[in-house]
C-alpha cells in the first residue's frame, strides 16, 4: 500500500491532494498512520507499531485500520494495489 506521490501531509495531520486541491484533517493517530504508510510499512508492520505503543483492543484496532484504510482508498489516496 502506498499513498499516491501528490499526496503531502503536514506535521498538524493536513492531507493535501495535489491533484485536486482537496485537503482533510486526521487526528494525531491516522496521521501517524499515514507517516508509516509513507514509509513503506506494511499493514501488519502498521499494527504492530500501534499496538505497541497504545492501549488499544487489537479487534477494534484491526477494523479501525480497515475503515481508514478503505475511506483512503475511496478518497482516491492509495495507488492501485499491484
Amino acid at each position: 500500500m502506498k499513498i499516491k506521490k501528490h499526496v503531502a501531509i503536514s506535521e498538524s495531520g493536513v492531507l493535501f491532494d495535489g491533484s485536486t486541491g482537496d485537503s482533510f484533517s486526521v487526528n494525531p493517530i491516522a496521521a501517524e498512520v499515514l507517516n508509516l504508510i509513507k514509509e513503506n510499512k506494511t499493514e501488519e508492520q502498521i499494527k504492530l507499531h500501534i499496538l505497541e505503543k497504545y492501549d488499544v483492543d487489537p479487534e477494534r484496532l484491526e477494523a479501525d485500520l480497515y475503515d481508514f484504510y478503505a475511506h483512503l482508498r475511496q478518497l482516491n489516496l492509495l495507488e492501485k494495489d499491484e
